[in-house]
């Protein structure tokens, strides 16, 4: 199972939306995960297979913290495209 941490910056409505979506697009795609809605404070020393956020704040994860960027915390279609190849992979993975 992967753990997947949404961040937006306080950790309350938009990492809230985000975490749904992506618990939508694992459901849809068959991926088993997850998913948790976190401030970044909160995820900035959190071990996980994959943090999710947008662009300003992905630039002050660590280098060893895998971080996925995407453009919307809302629409769907959008961060489907931004992560999906990189869920399907991180999954994959997790399965050998």
């Amino acid at each position: 199972m992967l753990t997947i941490i949404t961040v937006c910056g306080n950790g309350i409505g938009s990492s809230l939306m985000l975490k749904l979506k992506i618990e939508e697009i694992c459901k849809e795609n068959n991926i088993q995960a997850a998913v948790e809605s976190s401030d970044f404070n909160a995820a900035k020393g959190r071990k996980c297979d994959l943090i999710v956020t947008v662009g300003e704040l992905a630039s002050q994860f660590e280098s060893s913290q895998k971080v996925a960027v995407i453009r919307s915390y809302i629409n769907k279609k959008k961060i489907q495209e931004d992560i999906l190849d990189r869920l399907i992979e991180l999954d994959q993975s997790h399965q050998h």
